[in-house]
């Protein structure tokens, strides 16, 4: 970020007057941080973090409606009613051996976890097009483990299960329904 922000015009800027401003922006309850989780290797990665916007309409406002990319709105929305049910979300980092570049990270949106649940959700605007639906089930194919797989779409679906145990509801019908995953097949 420091390079970037260099590289854009600005006069010189360090990581750490990065993350400070970062924390400072967190402090104002203006984003929230999510922590990423090597699933493999069970424990915290220290960077990158990935941050949600704690008001998406304050965000939207800020840039002046100009970056309404439905796909970030979504998976941010998703996190923030996440946050608000009362479930701790970290960002889970799947490695996977890729044939042709050797490890390859893929991610799985969310690890949803309160008391002894967990869930892990895929936040996916439309699961339309070729191998899309590939796409977001591809991490959860590496799991060891029985906890939930979810994944949330805007696309007109009713809930279904597939062969796999992938579970597949629609956004709306996710937001509306405060305890949807407890109800989950």
């Amino acid at each position: 970020t420091a390079d970037y922000l260099t590289g854009s015009g600005y006069r010189s800027v360090s990581d750490t007057t990065v993350s400070s401003y970062m924390r400072l922006i967190e402090d104002s309850f203006l984003v929230e941080k999510a922590l990423r989780f090597d699933l493999k290797g069970k424990e915290y990665l220290s960077t990158p973090y990935k941050y949600y916007a704690a008001d998406v309409g304050l965000r939207n406002a800020r840039l002046n409606y100009r970056q309404t990319e439905l796909t970030h709105l979504t998976e941010n929305i998703i996190y923030n009613e996440l946050r608000l049910r009362g479930f701790d979300v970290d960002v889970g980092v799947v490695p996977i051996r890729d044939p042709d570049s050797g490890y390859v990270q893929t991610e799985i949106d969310f690890i949803a976890a309160k008391g002894y649940s967990k869930y892990y959700i895929q936040s996916a605007y439309s699961l339309e097009g070729e191998g899309k639906r590939d796409q977001e089930i591809r991490p959860f194919r590496r799991l060891d483990d029985s906890f939930r797989r979810l994944i949330v779409t805007s696309d007109d679906v009713n809930m279904w299960v597939d062969d796999s145990g992938v579970i597949t509801v629609n956004i709306i019908d996710f937001l509306l329904d405060w305890h949807i995953l407890e109800k989950l097949p």
